[in-house]
């Protein structure tokens, strides 16, 4: 009869712990993201068919497939402007880690995504903004002949420009191209059988810019907060506080960029009535909202900022502002797809 030593004995596992209040908040904090991410994939898909639903308007043809593809063109500016953003604001914060403890650069990955999006969108543009159903159907030679096609074309090159900028010594340099993509998307906005095309280019390209710095921008703190809140949690506490000064001066911006284009769009008597009654202003108002909601998220963060005894608690709701941030990119997208409303 062979006896057990000691050793052999295995331990029995200790029983699972209880899930806590923490446990379960995780989990409901996932599922709300995996909620609003599935929103704003499907933003693309239902919302023309929602926004135009008993307006009489009629849809472009392919408009939610340019609604996809304007998405992944503006996610794609956002993320490199946000990068050299937050990177100038990070060399700003006092006993700050080294530059080699930042993350990983996005910025090949979103000028690749932008210009697959750019070429796409000027294949749609050289067909007469029809969807191409064949290679034969596209006239790449017909862009060199339109305003439009020309500004499809500057896309184009632009975000291949950002992206060998990135791989260079100097990534900073990919702002002059991006640039570029947004005053072509400002000039494309605003044709010039518009009244007062260059005003409304002029704030077009206000809205656009600081719209990217604050979606790029959050995205890159939060992603460098996670780095450095192991080793530095000081200096990772200040940028989410430098980063929050910032947001609100481009929040400012561009309220009033967005309300003076409304008003270019919408003359004062007829806005309401077009909010309710034309899908570009139900989108408009989808957006609002939005952005009402991402205003409430981010000062819930900057209160936790400067009141909590853990001041990188801040990070939970400025996770939950960049998660609709996406939807307000998403809607963004849809908006430049629709038709533009009528002056009544």
């Amino acid at each position: 009869m062979k006896i057990l030593g000691v050793s052999s004995i295995r331990p029995i596992p200790d029983a699972p712990a209880a899930e806590g209040p923490e446990h379960r908040a995780g989990i409901g904090r996932a599922v709300a993201l995996l909620v609003l991410v599935g929103a704003a994939a499907l933003i693309p898909l239902l919302g023309p068919r929602v926004a135009l639903d008993g307006t009489g308007e009629a849809a472009a043809p392919g408009v939610g497939s340019i609604t996809l593809l304007r998405t992944v063109m503006f996610a794609a500016l956002c993320i490199p402007v946000g990068e050299v953003f937050t990177t100038w604001l990070a060399r700003r914060v006092p006993g700050g880690p080294p530059p080699r403890k930042s993350p990983s650069s996005w910025s090949v990955l979103s000028a690749g995504a932008g210009f697959v999006a750019a070429l796409a969108l000027a294949s749609v543009v050289s067909t007469g903004n029809l969807i191409p159903q064949q290679l034969s159907d596209i006239d790449i030679g017909g862009l060199y002949e339109t305003r439009d096609g020309k500004l499809a074309l500057l896309e184009v090159n632009a975000f291949l420009a950002a992206g060998l900028c990135a791989q260079s010594r100097r990534p900073a340099t990919q702002l002059l191209p991006l640039s570029a993509v947004a005053v072509a998307e400002a000039l494309r906005a605003h044709p010039t059988v518009e009244d007062s095309p260059l005003i409304g280019s002029g704030l077009t390209l206000i809205h656009v810019v600081c719209s990217s710095l604050w979606v790029g921008g959050l995205l890159y703190v939060l992603r460098t907060v996670r780095v450095w809140r192991g080793t530095a949690p000081g200096p990772a506490a200040a940028l989410i506080g430098l980063y929050a000064r910032v947001a609100a001066v481009l929040l400012a911006a561009i309220t009033a960029t967005g309300l003076c284009s409304t008003l270019r769009r919408m003359p004062p008597s007829t806005v309401l009535d077009q909010l309710t009654e034309t899908a570009y202003g139900r989108t408009l108002l989808a957006k609002t909202l939005l952005v009402v909601v991402v205003a409430a998220l981010a000062l819930t963060a900057r209160l936790r900022l400067g009141r909590a005894s853990d001041p990188l608690t801040a990070c939970t709701p400025a996770r939950a502002e960049l998660v609709v941030l996406g939807l307000v990119v998403a809607v963004s997208a849809l908006l430049t797809a629709l038709p533009v409303p009528i002056r009544w």
